[in-house]
């Protein structure tokens, strides 16, 4: 009742300051009045589509909210940009807008950047509902705004006067509509409360918050321009839930270990925010609030993780989560520690007020994050001028910082593997406002001669720390930070390596010479292609990613396909020889693609495609992220397929409808339906039965048939473990049961070569890198059957680890990451590595492809 009271007073007297001036409140229809419930009350969920007729009502009503609909999501609704402040710098908003780019701009005097500021107010962004089942964010957001609307006190005037708030109110709208349809389904039943059995997006799920770099998701490209481009914010803040048995609340700063190459002061900028948003929190007689704790300084690269390498202060608050919108009650002994900063539940420096337990409820976390998001725009509101200078001393020390340090700028050659990859990577870093030069002309940097039409990326700029991380080796800390007290590895919260180049097969050469001899580019590098005129029969590339797409546009088109066996002439190993069909300029210029004439096609050496069809298993219990990746990668390539569950495959007769089947990277309990090991401290989701999916024994049956008879099963990342068990192979993970001490490898690049004379390999390099993240690594052990299987790729003897961390280099000395066994009939394609991973590391899209096309 403490707490309770604590909260109501301090929500009284913000109610009674906003009574202070009736005139805006007047004829702006409460959220509460709207929905017809509060926001956050038990067992209520506001619909994203009723929230967009709420901003807009908003819009329509208050001269201090603006929205913006960015375009249509992945699955068609709005999405949304809230823009928030005070009438009169809604009136200029243009030219507060330029006024905060020229204030970042590191060649400005510090003299005519003062004259700026005071001009500027500080710009910060704040988004929500980005995890779809972290339901409270977008219920927050309406009410939040709300308040911004019509309250009149001084300390919001002071927000309003000094602040901009770029308000994305629902990071996933097609998630938030499925999640709250699903819970309104199942209220009032035993599995209300349950989490959404299938992903709650399209495709991601829970990695739209993994795609701040690639920028694959059209969530992703609208939040960039604005963050990265058209805006760049002093600060932002992603607002999510977390478990139950924990802190009921983090908020920053972040704890060890911190990634490198990002301003000094953008770390002691999350700590002065944090300690104003705990500081309210306590205020207002939270409890549980812990900072400095269980999310690291080290993450992934999705929007609060990456915005700090764009010089913005990137944060995020976690609160515990309830059952959805349903109250979960927690017994006092429930309550754990053991994250990262908080090894025990009692009171310590960061987290001085443990929660006591009792009922957890939705609208407990509306009331935090409130408090949070407010308490960001009041720091920066009553620190304005602090805040704007230090963007502009991170701008600047970050140009400085490229322009002494090593190496001084990355030169990416024209001559590449695969050069249409290349392209797609500069144009990625674009949409990110990194500045790239392209050569005019050939040139020569510590005796490297690089040729015309390379690309050079001075680290003399401001997103210096950004391109240091995408474009440079990257080694994760292996310290006392990142080993247990018994020496065991901590997980690193996600990859121990975000490095673009090397996971999409970009050589880049770094370099201790600084370049700025060359043109900046304006806009994205051109991708059209050409096809020769006059001629029927054509030679496309191998060796580049697009040409799968075009061979499968050109097969569905009509064309007939080859692929080569024997070089010949023009022809290579590995390419394709197309005669017929039509559409070729369209799909030239879909695909960037030369299609090349040939007098006539080699009456050898070559083998016919044909369209595979393809089957992809997709299981509920939560849904597959890779394999919702893997879909957004066979549509960004043109390969039909058919999503395939349980009644499909334990159907059988699967040979008559497939030829291909994948399984995509998931544990052999997920995919068979066994139970697994539970884990710590978290209930089970006991779905509904028809969601309790898995193959079982009859399904295993089905694919062994299925294999037997001529097909290609392929195994992604762990599901290679269930292949090999399943279907009795000759081959051993000779990484299982080793202890992490003695093997580690989580999220890294690892040397490897290819053997690009098999069909598998085909269009590969002689070596590279692959992307391993904790999977397997093989070893074909003796039988009567050895000529049966063969390896595609295979680890290098010494030096493995190019970027990220590697405990043990021993254990995959020589070892196999792919390897393909023939079986009856058909044929099992193991991936002991992520080929296709988030649809990001296209050095490794071939491996795959060819397994689906051969």
């Amino acid at each position: 009742m403490k707490k309770a009271s604590s909260i109501l007073l301090y929500f009284s007297v913000c109610a009674l300051l906003t009574v202070a001036s009736q005139a805006p409140a007047q004829n702006i229809t409460t959220p509460e009045d709207f929905f017809g419930f509060q926001l956050g009350a038990d067992g209520e969920l506001a619909r994203w589509d009723k929230i967009v007729e709420y901003f807009d009502m908003l819009d329509g009503s208050s001269d201090r909210i603006r929205v913006e609909n960015l375009g249509p999501s992945t699955e068609g609704h709005p999405y949304l940009l809230v823009i928030i402040t005070s009438k009169a710098n809604m009136e200029n908003l243009d030219r507060l807008r330029e006024v905060n780019l020229q204030i970042l701009d590191p060649h400005r005097s510090e003299s005519e950047v003062r004259e700026l500021i005071k001009e500027g107010v500080a710009v910060v962004s704040q988004s929500f509902g980005l995890h779809s089942t972290e339901v409270a964010a977008a219920q927050t957001a309406p009410e939040l705004a709300y308040d911004f609307a019509t309250r009149d006190d001084e300390e919001t005037q002071r927000i309003l006067d000094n602040t901009i708030m770029l308000m994305f109110p629902c990071f996933n709208p097609d998630g938030q509509i499925m999640v709250t349809d699903w819970y309104y389904k199942y209220k009032g039943t035993e599995h209300e409360g349950v989490g959404l059995p299938f992903l709650y997006h399209k495709y991601v799920g829970h990695d739209n918050n993994r795609d701040g770099d690639f920028l694959n998701m059209v969530e992703a490209v609208y939040t960039a321009k604005v963050l990265y481009r058209d805006w760049k914010p002093e600060a932002y803040v992603d607002h999510h839930q977390m478990g139950s048995y924990g802190a009921r609340f983090y908020v920053p700063p972040y704890s060890e270990p911190i990634r490198p190459y990002a301003d000094p002061l953008m770390w002691r900028e999350t700590s002065w925010y944090g300690a104003h948003i705990a500081y309210k929190l306590e205020e207002a007689g939270m409890a549980g609030v812990l900072n400095a704790g269980q999310y690291p300084g080290w993450g992934h690269f999705g929007w609060h993780w990456i915005t700090p390498f764009h010089n913005m202060a990137g944060m995020l608050t976690e609160s515990a989560s309830a059952s959805l919108a349903s109250p979960l009650y927690i017994h006092p002994d429930q309550l754990r520690g053991g994250a990262r900063g908080l090894p025990e539940y009692d009171a310590q420096s960061n987290m001085p007020n443990p929660w006591a337990g009792g009922w957890w409820r939705l609208r407990d976390i509306v009331d935090q994050q409130k408090v949070a998001a407010w308490a960001i725009q009041d720091l920066a509101a009553r620190n304005k001028e602090t805040v704007l200078w230090n963007a502009y001393l991170k701008s600047k020390r970050q140009t400085e910082r490229g322009a002494n340090g090593f190496p001084k700028a990355y030169v990416i050659p024209k001559s590449q593997h695969d050069d249409l990859t290349t392209k797609k990577m500069i144009n990625t870093l674009l949409m990110s406002d990194v500045e790239i030069q392209e050569a005019g002309k050939g040139f020569v940097v510590e005796g490297k001669s690089f040729d015309e039409g390379s690309y050079v990326v001075s680290l003399a700029q401001p997103k210096m720390g950004l391109i240091r991380n995408l474009l440079g080796r990257t080694l994760y800390p292996d310290n006392e930070w990142t080993r247990a007290r018994d020496g065991s590895p901590l997980r690193p919260y996600d990859t121990a390596t975000h490095t673009m180049a090397e996971i999409m097969g970009v050589t880049v050469v770094p370099v201790n010479e600084a370049i700025d001899d060359f043109d900046r580019l304006g806009g994205p590098v051109p991708m059209s292609g050409s096809v020769a005129q006059g001629a029927t029969t054509f030679r496309l590339d191998g060796t580049l990613n697009q040409s799968y797409k075009a061979v499968n546009l050109l097969m569905d088109a009509g064309a007939s396909v080859q692929r080569v066996d024997e070089a010949s002439g023009v022809l290579e190993v590995g390419d394709f020889v197309v005669s017929g069909g039509s559409g070729h300029a369209d799909i030239a210029d879909q695909t960037g693609l030369s299609f090349e004439a040939l007098s006539r096609a080699p009456s050898t050496g070559l083998h016919p495609l044909a369209k595979k069809r393809v089957g992809m298993y997709q299981r509920y219990r939560g849904g597959n992220m890779d394999e919702g990746w893997t879909r957004f990668v066979f549509e960004q390539f043109a390969f039909s397929y058919d999503s395939i569950k349980d009644d499909v495959i334990q159907g059988g007769d699967l040979s008559s409808r497939y030829d291909v089947i994948v399984i995509p990277h998931d544990t052999t309990e997920m995919i068979t339906g066994e139970e697994g090991p539970r884990q710590p401290g978290r209930p089970p989701d006991v779905y509904p039965p028809e969601y309790m999916s898995g193959i079982g024994e009859k399904g295993v049956d089905a694919l062994r048939a299925f294999v037997n008879d001529g097909g290609t099963l392929i195994a992604l990342g762990d599901a290679s473990e269930f292949a090999i068990d399943k279907f009795d192979l000759h081959v051993r993970n000779v990484l299982e049961g080793v202890d992490t001490k003695e093997f580690y490898s989580p999220g890294s690049t690892l040397k490897v070569t290819f053997d690009n004379d098999t069909t598998l390999g085909y269009g590969m390099p002689d070596d590279g890198l692959i992307l391993f993240w904790s999977n397997a690594a093989f070893e074909i052990t003796p039988s009567r059957g050895n000529e049966r299987y063969e390896t595609i790729v295979r680890y290098v003897d010494r030096d493995i680890l190019q970027s990220g961390w590697l405990v043990g280099e021993q254990h995959l000395s020589k070892k196999s990451a792919m390897v393909a066994a023939t079986v009856g009939d058909g044929k099992v394609v193991l991936f002991g590595f992520r080929t296709q991973h988030r649809a990001q590391t296209h050095g490794t899209f071939k491996l795959l492809f060819n397994a689906m096309m051969e």
